[in-house]
């Protein structure tokens, strides 16, 4: 999976949230509003290119003091909800 083209993680008012950038996203009209740990898993999703939910699990795992299987819990949860709005592709 990578993130599709034209969507960054910007800090509005204090809150990280992933805007639409450019021509490719101009009917996305929505930000996604991300804690913390969200965001610092997008900006891994980002340093990778190409991820999957093991190696963001992984890297999720070696940043923070988390069960793995918690990890991929919520690694596969928030890579569910980027999917279903169109964020990333396969």
């Amino acid at each position: 999976m990578k993130q599709k083209e034209g969507f960054v993680l910007r800090t509005v008012c204090g809150e990280h949230v992933i805007v639409g950038e450019g021509l490719g996203t101009i009917d996305f009209g929505k930000l996604i509003s991300l804690n913390e740990t969200a965001a610092w898993l997008w900006e891994k999703a980002g340093e990778m290119g190409d991820f999957s939910i093991d190696s963001l699990t992984a890297a999720l795992c070696e940043e923070y003091e988390v069960d793995a299987q918690q990890a991929r819990n919520d690694v596969e949860k928030m890579v569910a909800q980027w999917q279903e709005i169109g964020i990333i592709e396969s």
